[in-house]
């Protein structure tokens, strides 16, 4: 079983910074891309940001809108993918959810495993 476990979300107002991070854990074989998606109310879920496969040199796609604020950052190994938010507007307010593009352990199938979601509130 595979397992993405989110943390760092939470209250900042506008101007601020936060971090989250998403770490993989359980039977993984090969991690290929990883990335985060958010979801405000009543909203249909986007893509934020993502790491295509090459690792931690892969190439980083960013929505226009959080492009200059926004970097995702991943460890050696590919199990943590980060989020760092800077400046942060209300309109970043929402549940954000990482996703791994995985190959689990005796299977020939490439897979997209997710997290339970984080909550970043950004008000003034």
């Amino acid at each position: 079983q595979v397992q993405l476990v989110e943390s760092g979300g939470g209250l900042v107002q506008p101007g601020e910074s936060l971090r989250v991070s998403c770490a993989a854990s359980g039977d993984i074989s090969i991690i290929y891309s990883r990335g985060w998606y958010r979801q405000a109310p009543g909203k249909q879920r986007e893509l934020v940001a993502s790491i295509a496969r090459g690792g931690v040199t892969g190439r980083r796609d960013y929505a226009e809108s959080v492009k200059g604020r926004f970097t995702i950052s991943m460890d050696g190994t590919k199990t943590t993918v980060y989020l760092q938010m800077n400046s942060l507007k209300p309109e970043d307010t929402a549940v954000y959810f990482c996703y791994a593009d995985i190959r689990t352990r005796g299977s020939d199938s490439t897979i997209r495993v997710w997290g339970q979601g984080t909550q970043v509130t950004v008000f003034s």
